[in-house]
């Protein structure tokens, strides 16, 4: 009986041992969310029949971005309302709160960098057309490598990140 509550006791500390050390560690391990942030919400204008657009928004959702979607008739007029050129569309455009535009099948990651530096004279980052193995156009192993580039707010454009793996967009 006496071995029996020594060893109860032990294991009672050794469970407060651990609650202390993983709330110790838990306070100093940086973290890149608080308990008053809110995922990410981007409002998507798509094709309602878009599939590819769907398996994008997919992927934006597992790497914790919130999409409220929408099915405009005239999706060019949103391209042209967010000043996109032709030269940068693709089939789908997503706006943020702070009205960043992101056109294309662009990697949710790259989407949060962006957010997180929030480039000085940028309006947003496009991927233009569909490129093979960007999140929403996967085929199997089959990779195109592809510019996702950064949309300044005098028309112009530059190469924000060059994705040259799969590897890259998830």
């Amino acid at each position: 009986m006496v071995f029996q509550r020594f060893m109860g006791a032990i294991g009672s500390l050794a469970v407060i041992f651990l609650l202390i050390s993983h709330t110790v560690h838990a306070s100093s391990t940086p973290s890149t969310a608080t308990a008053t942030d809110k995922p990410v919400q981007l409002d998507v204008y798509k094709s309602p029949t878009c599939g590819c657009c769907e398996e994008w928004i997919s992927h934006l959702q597992s790497h914790g971005l919130q999409s409220n979607i929408h099915h405009p008739d005239d999706l060019n007029a949103i391209k042209n309302r967010y000043r996109i050129s032709p030269r940068y569309q693709s089939c789908h455009t997503a706006i943020s709160p702070e009205g960043y535009v992101f056109e294309g099948h662009i990697p949710a990651p790259v989407i949060t960098r962006f957010l997180a530096e929030k480039p000085q004279g940028a309006i947003g980052l496009a991927v233009p057309g569909m490129p093979v193995g960007s999140p929403g156009m996967e085929m199997g192993e089959r990779f195109t490598p592809y510019d996702v580039l950064l949309l300044k707010s005098d028309g112009s454009s530059e190469v924000y990140i060059r994705i040259t793996s799969l590897t890259q967009t998830f």
